[in-house]
């Protein structure tokens, strides 16, 4: 008998990498667009393995699976599985945790140069008719400025090693990094506060846990340089948006860049629509042709190889 492989949700062209993986084997691939938690359970009661990208993969929705030995997020991040509830009931929770790296560090540095060079204002500007550099003062050199990095995992990483191309020193704060691994990396460590205080660029690098949630707030955004610009290319929730509207409104700091929000997708009365000072992207730092390719592969192959008793590559809890 075939087992079953749903996909709850997805927002790619194709599903035919994956569809290869499942069928060589033995497996059948069931997709869906649910928008509910009602519409996930029904499609997921019967299904050996799931594939999900945005859909919340709650505790009442695990709790009806009647037969479910695996849950594959597409992504590095899996704030969207309950992986207590999961793991109660023997249900490895996978993720992809390297696809993306230069990708996402390539992202956070275009967010970077393009804030620093106010690149998208002075193309509309030249749009508009005004062929005219000095509206766009000032701008720094970047040489010797400071870019700061929340955690230091693989995509801080990455970031690190190609933003001292530009001769932009960085620290970081990661509860996790020792002095010599910093030493070995070229970075500074620096405590929390100091990373405020010190970076003119601050960069988001954690994931979304509930110690992470809120993580930047009004305190945060107290201790920064009114000059300085915040980026985040990890997750909406990790930064108090009602906390950066306000400093941004209050030129605590000079301005953000941001490839994910707190509510996707964004308002239409959201206040950073009308903010010249913020650069938005759609959630898009991890894409790149070949990225989506390993991705939907990579997740793929964690489900097949969990529903053939083989050990998945990327395994977020032990069952």
């Amino acid at each position: 008998m075939k087992f079953k492989v749903v996909v709850t949700d997805y927002e790619y062209d194709t599903l035919q990498p994956e569809r290869e993986v499942i069928e060589r084997a033995g497996g059948e691939l069931v997709a869906y667009q649910c928008k509910t938690e009602e519409e996930v359970i029904e499609a997921c009661r019967d299904a050996d393995g799931i594939l999900t990208q945005y859909s919340q993969i709650t505790a009442s929705v695990i709790e009806e699976m009647e037969r479910c030995k695996v849950i594959a997020r597409y992504g590095i991040g899996y704030d969207s599985v309950d992986v207590r509830a999961a793991t109660e009931k023997g249900i490895s929770v996978c993720n992809v945790t390297d696809y993306c790296l230069d990708e996402v560090a390539d992202h956070t540095l275009a967010l970077l140069l393009s804030s620093a060079r106010k690149v998208a204002e002075q193309n509309q500007q030249v749009k508009n008719g005004n062929w005219n550099f000095n509206w766009a003062k000032p701008i720094s050199r970047l040489q010797g400025k400071v870019l700061g990095l929340i955690g230091f995992g693989n995509i801080a990483r990455t970031v690190a090693e190609k933003a001292k191309v530009f001769g932009l020193e960085i620290v970081t704060f990661d509860p996790f990094l020792t002095d010599e691994d910093a030493i070995r990396a070229g970075v500074t460590s620096v405590e929390w506060e100091e990373l405020f205080q010190q970076a003119d660029f601050l960069s988001v690098h954690v994931p979304l846990n509930e110690q992470t949630r809120g993580l930047v707030g009004g305190a945060e955004f107290s201790f920064m340089k009114p000059s300085a610009t915040l980026i985040n290319t990890a997750r909406g929730p990790i930064v108090d948006e009602e906390a950066l509207v306000e400093a941004l409104k209050n030129n605590a700091i000079a301005g953000a860049a941001l490839d994910v929000l707190e509510t996707e997708p964004i308002s239409a009365d959201h206040p950073m629509l009308e903010m010249d000072q913020v650069l938005l992207t759609p959630h898009i730092a991890w894409y790149s042709e070949e990225s989506e390719k390993e991705l939907k592969t990579k997740a793929a192959q964690n489900v097949a190889d969990v529903l053939q008793g083989k050990q998945a590559t990327y395994v977020v809890n032990q069952v």
